[in-house]
């Protein structure tokens, strides 16, 4: 496997259960200690006495026979009269995390480290359980914790599962962090095709195309129908603008996975790279149809919908996401361009007003809010809108023009005419109409 070189690499966890590593962390197992002697036993000479087990060991035969009910009981026993004991307090999480009780789990394992900070294995545990929450800090903090500790007894397929967590969690926050602690897993563990597809994206959220093309290529050599590494792959080679390398193998990754979200979706770009605009549409009407609730893939939706001109059905779209996060910058500037279309300049004003007070460097939608005041004939706060614009963005074409016309409108001559001179020089032709008003206007105002 080669990684991205560390000179190349810049300053999203998939959700992972920790219940995907109990049978790794097994308290029979991976916890094993010798069990106390029961009061006036003792081990004459080199022969050892049988013992009656404890609850303790009755707890764990129970979580072994997953009889958890059991397990429960025996281990609420053995805390009432050992509550410090980390190994006992563990698998008291280990059940609730086995029945998928997340937060008792979480409660139990904080009890575990309280009582030894060194337990690697409830450490793993409570990490990958935040992880799956999506408590980034919390999981970091408890998986570089459990790299840093050793299992008991020793358990390289433990250890090294807790730094693949580790590099999963850091993959687009701290790439270089994300590598590291893949080279480390490895060292312990031989390498699987998860961890191929791991070191693609972690080269790919480096910015390290070659060698995420790479990994992704390999792993399609070894898995050819592996959606992720098509999808991967596709999605590198569509930041390339490399449509016609991406179609075939988004094509191929389809007939094998036709509803697969990310596949479709990445079909929809493809398409609306090419200039196929009506196929894309179709893509993504299917792919609404598949998930209905995803938020992303309306939006994506809409703006196809936008594009086809059907102002109708895109702004229904964005109205609807609207609904939901009435303050989003980015739905509110779509649904305010789709006013400006359909000539609703007051309402688009408003909607664009709402943006700038949730984020005031939107250049888009100052633009909109001088446009709107220009068809509303408000020429001084059309100027505002413009200096507040040019903040954050800099001059175009259209922006020098409504620059030009409201100076104009305000027989603000000699600025009127500098930036309808400077729109003409700088727009060559795109927008024909308004330079046949521009030199007109020049001609009037020269006289």
């Amino acid at each position: 496997m080669k990684f991205p070189r560390r000179s190349s690499l810049p300053c999203g966890f998939r959700a992972l259960s920790s219940a995907v590593v109990l049978c790794a962390l097994s308290p029979v197992h991976c916890l094993a200690q010798s069990s106390p002697l029961p009061p006036g036993t003792s081990v004459p000479g080199d022969v050892q006495q049988q013992t009656q087990p404890t609850a303790l060991d009755q707890a764990e035969s129970a979580i072994e026979a997953k009889n958890y009910a059991a397990a429960t009981a025996q281990l609420g026993s053995w805390l009432a009269a050992h509550p410090g004991d980390a190994r006992a307090l563990f698998d008291r999480g280990y059940v609730a995390d086995a029945q998928g009780q997340t937060a008792e789990a979480a409660d139990w394992y904080r009890k575990a480290i309280a009582a030894d900070p060194k337990q690697f294995e409830s450490r793993l545990a409570l990490g990958l359980l935040l992880a799956g929450q999506g408590d980034t800090e919390g999981a970091r903090e408890q998986l570089s914790a459990a790299t840093s500790l050793e299992p008991n007894p020793p358990n390289p397929g433990a250890k090294a599962q807790a730094y693949r967590a580790l590099a999963q969690l850091l993959r687009n926050s701290d790439p270089m962090g994300a590598r590291d602690a893949l080279v480390a897993a490895l060292k312990l563990t031989p390498e699987t095709p998860a961890d191929t597809l791991l070191a693609a994206q972690i080269a790919d959220a480096a910015g390290d195309a070659d060698v995420a093309e790479q990994e992704y290529r390999k792993l399609l050599q070894e898995q050819p129908n592996s959606p992720q590494a098509a999808a991967g792959l596709a999605h590198l080679l569509i930041q390339q603008k490399r449509y016609s390398d991406a179609q075939p193998l988004v094509s191929a990754a389809l007939q094998q996975h036709p509803d697969d979200p990310a596949l479709n979706a990445e079909m929809a770009v493809i398409l609306n790279g090419e200039g196929k605009g009506a196929d894309a549409l179709a893509v993504l009407q299917k792919l609404h149809g598949l998930e209905p609730e995803n938020r992303d893939v309306a939006g994506m939706l809409a703006d196809a919908e936008f594009q086809a001109g059907d102002l109708d059905a895109a702004d229904a779209l964005y109205q609807q996401l609207l609904a939901a996060t009435p303050n989003d910058p980015d739905l509110l500037d779509s649904h305010g361009q789709i006013l400006i279309r359909q000539q609703h300049f007051a309402e688009a004003l408003t909607v664009f007003q709402r943006a700038v007070a949730v984020r005031a460097d939107d250049a888009d939608a100052w633009s909109g809010i001088a446009f709107a005041d220009s068809k509303l004939g408000r020429w001084t706060d059309e100027l505002q809108a413009l200096s507040m614009r040019s903040k954050y963005a800099p001059e175009n074409p259209s922006s020098l023009f409504l620059w030009a016309t409201a100076y104009d409108n305000l027989h603000q001559n000699k600025a009127a005419a500098d930036y309808y001179r400077r729109f003409l020089a700088a727009d060559q032709g795109k927008l024909p109409d308004q330079e046949w008003q521009a030199r007109h206007r020049l001609l009037a105002l020269e006289k």
